[in-house]
């Protein structure tokens, strides 16, 4: 196999005073620049009782600070030609925004001013608790299957740092004090506990003297305190059937719990997951849709974390088939790919599909801040963003039918079956038919037979968050990020 060198991005790495580490890297190709900063903090952070932190912050990020006013986050990037935004997940809370170049000192003036000095008030408080409460209505608990994937984590983990969602619970929210927030503030929104990356078209002498002057004033704080998100090997619970009252079509879900991110298994587990679903030429896509036609649709992916992670995959069968039987069709797809490995088409699929996803992807200024930022915060290293494809063009099918084999085939996984509400309650409230009384009278014709829904006429959208960056499209169910911030 031939060596594929791609071109590398420039990368300096320095630390402010202050702890805060810069990732620059400069580029000329298209007048623009991107600025994310990354804060280490995400549900992973959260304790019982106080769980949706991380995303409430997230809200609370964009109402205003000492010389920002509320919501001038937004007009002043709009307004400047820019587009911006944050996510929240178990990992970190992000904020960035891609604005013409001239406009630099602007993204880092608007980041540095609530780093320093965010307006954590009673009535912003409220007020984006109430938005956070809103938001929890309408993407989960109004949302067919939504629900049931929050709960499917619970499943999977044992460890509640790791089992609980991003979003929260309503009643941590409403406990939630004005005091909480500060403390939240003060320990995770420190300039110690955060990355910022500038890429795009600057100069790097510029760009350093406006960092210096945004930044190395804040104050640090006394580091966090370190997260345990260890796991046993066991999942918490193997199965369970989820009632759900917005569903109209059952549904099956599965959750394996695998190796941490940027681990050997991680990698070959990461191609073999792409195998079974990635795309129309998947394997349970081909099986599942285009052969059998058993199913409405398929999907699932990689959950990436520091910790523990998870493989799930989610299907809607079309009327007429039942989700044993799609989850036997599951089961028997990956114990082929464990057993067998994969095919040396498959194989040039898979290499031909990173080449294209990371010359694609780097063409993106936003994009290379982001994964510089990342790498940066989990690793301590941004590094990795040149040389991490060559860690996945390493994989061998021996590899992948192993990892398949050693973690996939296995008992050790959680089922969770999706029912429709309402078809579960009237099968249990319907009376047993009454024996026919022996008058000679001819039967009367009962109520017609109930009518199965038609199936969508498109696949339905995925029960996690709205569309994400490339990198992070395998990880909804365990980032679970957090809607766009357009409060």
């Amino acid at each position: 196999m031939s060596t594929v060198t791609l071109p590398q991005a420039p990368i300096e790495l320095y630390t402010l005073g202050n702890g805060l580490r810069v990732v620059l890297s400069e580029d000329h190709s298209v007048p623009v620049v991107s600025v994310a900063v990354y804060y280490d903090v995400g549900s992973r952070n959260e304790r019982e009782g106080r769980t949706g932190f991380a995303h409430l912050f997230e809200h609370m990020m964009f109402q205003g600070s000492e010389n920002v006013p509320k919501a001038g986050h937004f007009q002043y990037v709009f307004n400047n030609g820019g587009t911006m935004n944050g996510t929240t997940s178990s990992e970190r809370t992000n904020y960035f925004e891609t604005l013409p170049s001239s406009q630099l000192p602007l993204a880092l003036w608007l980041e540095s001013d609530r780093m320093r000095s965010l307006k954590v008030t009673q009535e912003n408080l409220d007020n984006q608790r109430e938005a956070v409460k809103e938001e929890k209505r309408l993407s989960y608990d109004n949302r067919p299957y939504s629900n049931a994937f929050l709960r499917l984590n619970e499943l999977v983990y044992q460890n509640p740092r790791n089992a609980h969602s991003t979003i929260g619970s309503m009643e941590d929210l409403d406990a939630a004090t004005v005091e909480d927030v500060q403390r939240f503030f003060r320990t995770y929104y420190a300039p110690n506990n955060a990355v910022l990356t500038v890429c795009g078209d600057f100069d790097s002498e510029e760009a350093r003297a406006l960092v210096e002057k945004y930044f190395a004033s804040i104050p640090s704080q006394p580091s966090p305190p370190a997260v345990d998100v260890s796991e046993p090997e066991e999942v918490a619970a193997r199965s369970e059937i989820y009632r759900d009252p917005f569903a109209q079509l059952p549904a099956i879900m599965l959750g394996w719990k695998v190796p941490a991110r940027r681990t050997p298994d991680f990698y070959a587990l990461s191609l073999g997951s792409d195998l079974l679903l990635d795309g129309d030429s998947s394997r349970l896509y081909q099986r599942l849709v285009k052969d059998e036609e058993s199913v409405v649709g398929i999907q699932g992916g990689m959950g990436e974390r520091r910790g523990p992670s998870t493989l799930y995959v989610f299907a809607i069968p079309k009327p007429g088939h039942t989700t044993e039987a799609i989850r036997a069709t599951i089961q028997e797809e990956v114990k082929r790919l464990g057993t067998e490995g994969p095919t040396p088409e498959e194989m040039e699929k898979l290499r031909n599909t990173l080449l294209n996803d990371a010359v694609r992807s780097r063409q993106s200024t936003l994009f290379r801040a982001q994964r510089l930022a990342e790498y940066t915060l989990y690793d301590g290293d941004p590094h990795p963003f040149n040389t991490e494809l060559e860690r996945y063009l390493a994989v061998t099918p021996e590899r992948i039918r192993e990892a398949v084999s050693r973690y996939l085939l296995t008992d050790n996984h959680s089922v969770m079956e999706v029912v429709p509400a309402h078809a579960a309650d009237a099968a249990e409230e319907a009376p047993a038919p009454a024996e026919p009384e022996p008058s000679g009278e001819p039967a009367q014709p009962g109520a017609p037979p109930p009518q199965v829904p038609a199936p969508p006429p498109t696949e339905p959208a995925p029960p996690t968050e709205p569309a994400q960056a490339p990198a992070e499209t395998a990880a909804a169910l365990q980032q679970e990020q957090a809607s766009p911030t357009n409060e």
